[in-house]
């Protein structure tokens, strides 16, 4: 499984790359591969505020729906368009074109309470 080192993670497989005030966000190569090929990814949440831990959309694939929850406080500022006709990204490349949403960190970022890619080895 491809863990990179530079981001933190949820206990919920998602993971958050921080970019100053903002922050991308997107499922882990983990989840990727438990739920298997991905065949739609919705966001209906751009322009909400979200607190750490909401559900900001849903990812579906052939065997089931998931909800995706925000890893800290934000406001979802855009949707990677490109799983509108793409979701498949998200299996094929998690970390980079597969993202899903950047965000707007609200205040400080809860980052403490996430988890390192050594931490979230050690639950996969």
């Amino acid at each position: 499984m491809n863990v990179p080192a530079e981001l933190k993670y949820t206990k919920e497989h998602e993971w958050i790359r921080v970019e100053g005030e903002e922050a991308v966000v997107g499922i882990t190569d983990y989840a990727q591969s438990q739920l298997g090929d991905i065949v739609f990814v919705e966001c209906e949440t751009v322009g909400d505020t979200l607190g750490a831990g909401e559900t900001f959309g849903t990812i579906e694939a052939v065997k089931t729906v998931s909800d995706l929850y925000l890893p800290v406080s934000g406001e979802v500022l855009e949707f990677n368009e490109a799983l509108e006709d793409q979701p498949e990204l998200v299996n094929k490349d998690p970390y980079g074109e597969g993202w899903i949403v950047k965000i707007k960190l609200s205040g400080e970022p809860e980052l403490d309470g996430l988890l390192s890619a050594d931490a979230y080895k050690e639950i996969i």
